[in-house]
């Protein structure tokens, strides 16, 4: 039985979240905007069963821990700096000596920590502290993640959703693939081209095969511009190498995060919409008419479906003329 697939929908916030902090700058969670300074407070407590409370609610600018589970013992750092220095630096504080008997963990919250696991640390209060186990960042997080029941999962998508909404939604980086979609709206589409460099029976028979019954019209309707589109791809590469490549990638990627869940047309307009979303949260992105961006994004992702990137090919499909 297929399921919903919330994990790749955890791991993209999580991963963008991170790189909000990382191009911030910010050296510490509570500098973080609004009420985003408890959402690890929260996730850790939702991912690891943990009871942790925030210490500053209690003590204000508590040196070396930011959160505290007095049920399981454990005092928590939460930082977007993941170095050695860092960690001893936390060990060394007095405040560590207050709580004899607990754990010290050190939570990464923008940097991967896989090397710092291996490391040793000098811990002159002698706080337990295991640097494998007691060293968490976004990878052993999402990690803990991808193993947690589908139900837990889908508890921890929503909490994330609802909690990240304001804060995510403001970053927006540069994409490829709204840089095409510039390219392609100063393009005169009611200008019929030649469909010469292509099989129109071929690709007739890859919609049969995929029984794509509402997307059909679509498809029919901008395969005409495929030639064209080749010869915007070639422009643009000559930008930089692959970045053609990285655009179909984009769009093979929401085709390949839905196939396990959506079927047939359902499948093939999430991912027009999911395309969609990405141009319009992309920082390069030079706004246009509704109309002309939904032209657009079509115009793209039937050239991906024309080009193998996206559905099921039959067989021997060739969709080159020769």
């Amino acid at each position: 039985m297929n399921r919903p697939n919330y994990f790749n929908a955890i791991e993209e916030r999580i991963n963008l979240l991170a790189l909000r902090i990382i191009s911030r700058g910010r050296l510490n969670i509570l500098d973080f905007h609004g009420h985003s300074e408890y959402f690890y407070q929260y996730l850790l407590n939702e991912v690891y069963g943990l009871k942790v409370v925030n210490e500053n609610d209690f003590k204000q600018n508590v040196e070396a821990i930011d959160l505290i589970d007095h049920t399981n013992k454990f005092v928590l750092q939460v930082s977007s700096t993941a170095s050695k220095q860092k960690i001893e630096s936390s060990l060394s504080k007095d405040s560590i000596k207050t709580y004899k008997g607990y754990t010290f963990k050190f939570v990464s919250i923008a940097k991967d920590a896989d090397e710092l696991r291996k490391d040793t640390f000098k811990n002159p209060h002698g706080i337990k502290f295991n640097p494998t186990i007691d060293i968490i960042d976004k990878n052993s997080i999402l990690s803990r993640i991808r193993g947690l029941q589908i139900t837990d999962q889908e508890r921890i998508y929503y909490f994330i959703k609802k909690e990240l909404v304001a804060e995510i939604d403001p970053l927006k980086l540069e994409t490829n693939l709204a840089t095409v979609i510039n390219i392609l709206s100063r393009e005169d589409w009611d200008k019929t081209e030649p469909i010469a460099e292509i099989n129109s029976f071929e690709i007739e028979r890859k919609i049969t095969y995929n029984k794509l019954n509402a997307a059909k019209t679509i498809i029919d309707d901008y395969s005409v511009h495929y030639g064209r589109l080749d010869k915007i791809y070639s422009e643009f590469d000559s930008l930089g190498s692959n970045k053609s490549s990285s655009v179909l990638s984009t769009i093979r990627q929401e085709y390949a995060k839905n196939k396990s869940i959506l079927y047939e047309d359902q499948l093939y307009f999430q991912v027009i919409s999911n395309v969609q979303e990405k141009v319009l949260n992309s920082s390069n992105y030079t706004a246009i008419p509704f109309d002309e961006l939904e032209l657009c994004i079509n115009i793209l992702v039937v050239d991906a479906f024309i080009r193998c990137k996206i559905f099921e090919n039959p067989e021997n499909y060739s969709y080159a003329t020769t």
